[in-house]
């Protein structure tokens, strides 16, 4: 049993060996280590890395210069505090994590502007209510106020073809609207 034990504890030592080879070196502090291989943000920190590692897929070992070049230097800062922050999301919210955030104002930013939308159709409502209590109130004239005339005026109307004729039976001419003034003949008005 025992040679059959060795026998597999030599082999997941070569296995093992081989990961350190593949993966840029053996653990923290040399000798025997739980995990031999360490992603590139353990390396990096220096820290042990752990064989659930949540680091260990996004940084790989293999490739420890992956992440450092690949955004100008001026962009770094920022990309590590939205990964701090996307990182602390998910703490918060295992499942969604940024995505149920998001989520989360998006349905914030619909339900406000539905809130608007209704607002402004009141609003509308309102003035459009205002404006007819206003017109109730102080009637338009559709026509001008009637001109007065003299007491002993008689004033006889015919219409003919060429419009409406105003005859004064007196003498004295009352001043009047000439009626082409605004009746074209040619039927426009």
């Amino acid at each position: 049993m025992s040679s059959s034990s060795s026998s597999a504890g030599a082999g997941s030592m070569e296995v093992d060996h081989q990961q350190l080879l593949d993966y840029g070196g053996g653990g923290c502090g040399g000798g025997n280590n739980n995990n031999p291989r360490r992603c590139a943000a353990c390396k990096y920190l220096r820290r042990r890395c752990a064989p659930d590692c949540v680091l260990a897929p996004y940084f790989p070992a293999s490739q420890p210069r992956r992440y450092a070049y690949s955004l100008p230097v001026q962009e770094r800062g920022r990309a590590a505090d939205t990964m701090a922050t996307e990182a602390r999301w998910r703490m918060q919210d295992p499942v969604y994590g940024c995505t149920g955030v998001i989520y989360r104002l998006q349905q914030e930013i619909r339900a406000v502007q539905h809130e608007l939308a209704r607002t402004r159709a009141q609003l509308a409502v309102h003035v459009q209510g205002t404006a007819l209590l206003q017109r109730t109130q102080q009637p338009t004239p559709l026509l001008p106020p009637p001109q007065p005339l003299a007491p002993a005026a008689a004033v006889a109307v015919h219409a003919g073809a060429h419009g409406v004729t105003v005859h004064e039976e007196e003498d004295e001419e009352a001043p009047l609207m000439d009626p082409d003034e605004f009746l074209d003949l040619d039927g426009r008005f």
